[in-house]
């Protein structure tokens, strides 16, 4: 009988030493895989001067001297100056980041608009039209200014969408930012990305894709000689995180401007907190063709926005005026897990 006891007495003990070794583990593990911003280290500042006093007298020179596959922030600092070029960032160049020396100083522009023919003879079409396209990760711009210089097309013309940039990578990062254009300024296409201090000028759709991401005290301008629109965003799947949320912003300029078109069947954007001027169309919202019943799926969201356009905005019963725990989401950089990869002093 006793050695029973004491063999019961060890497998407890066993057992109890068992479960602390676990925890101890499990505790190990979670700290090993908690997720923390790490920036990679500068490897290298190169410098583009149109007057021949830098390294390069082209961003896009600038861009091919990076090797391929690069994991080290390389800073391409742009001199003042007008770069008329078209600027490609390949998917195999990340960590590259474009430093002007202001938006109002420092620009890159061009002119394609989708109806022109490319090299091959076929139309260029909308996404291939940007001035700057990065399809790499881990982008940052800084202090610059991105233009399209093409006319502003009249509402129903074809063929004359003109983006200023495309951007296509995870992870991008812009502060302090111009984006320049008519319609379809900026190709915000795919993957999560955060604006800051930024101004966006346009006229129709001014900023598009599906991208996730937030902008924050950003300015957007519309130059619509009539009716345009600030946002389209084209989420086509309710399981999509994708979505556009403005957060601290100003609406500004002319016309008559619905601030979200559903350019998908499940399009999601939220405003909270910004100003809109007076320059807001009735009803405020428009489902982009009538037809597919997108009124019942997309998730069009305000919170507590202000001004004297602001009562158009909630002009449609499908855009709603969200209480504080379901605009949440949409207030902080954790919308765009922002945690993981912003610089804290950046968000």
């Amino acid at each position: 009988m006793g050695l029973r006891i004491l063999y019961f007495l060890f497998t407890f003990l066993l057992l109890l030493l068992s479960r602390s070794s676990c925890c101890d583990l499990n505790s190990t593990t979670a700290t090993k895989h908690r997720h923390r911003w790490v920036e990679p280290t500068v490897a290298r500042t190169v410098v583009v001067d149109a007057a021949g006093s830098g390294d390069f007298l082209s961003v896009q020179k600038a861009v091919d001297s990076i090797p391929e596959n690069n994991t080290i922030r390389v800073v391409i600092q742009i001199k003042p100056g007008s770069y008329i070029e078209k600027v490609v960032v390949p998917v195999t160049k990340p960590y590259v980041t474009f430093q002007g020396a202001g938006r109002d100083v420092t620009s890159i522009e061009w002119h394609d608009r989708a109806g022109d023919r490319g090299p091959d003879g076929q139309q260029l079409r909308t996404y291939n039209t940007a001035s700057v396209t990065v399809l790499a990760n881990y982008f940052a711009a800084r202090n610059i200014s991105f233009k399209n210089t093409a006319p502003a097309p009249l509402p129903g013309m074809e063929g004359w969408q003109a983006a200023a940039f495309r951007i296509s990578g995870d992870k991008a990062y812009f502060s302090g930012c111009g984006f320049y254009g008519a319609q379809d300024t900026l190709c915000d296409d795919a993957g999560r990305h955060y604006f800051k201090d930024c101004y966006i000028e346009g006229s129709i759709d001014f900023v598009f894709g599906n991208g996730r991401s937030m902008y924050k005290d950003c300015e957007l301008h519309s130059i619509a000689n009539q009716f345009g629109s600030i946002a389209a965003q084209d989420r086509n799947s309710a399981c999509e995180r994708t979505g556009f949320a403005f957060v601290n912003c100003r609406v500004t300029g002319t016309g008559k401007l619905y601030v979200g078109r559903a350019m998908g069947q499940y399009s999601r954007i939220v405003f909270a907190y910004t100003y809109f001027d007076d320059v807001i169309a009735p009803g405020g919202w428009d489902d982009w063709d009538h037809t597919s019943n997108k009124n019942k799926t997309v998730f069009f969201g305000l919170y507590k926005c202000w001004g004297p356009g602001a009562g158009a905005v909630h002009g449609v019963p499908w855009a709603r005026e969200l209480d504080f725990a379901t605009a949440r989401p949409f207030l902080v950089k954790s919308f765009v897990n922002g945690r993981h990869w912003l610089n804290p002093s950046d968000a």
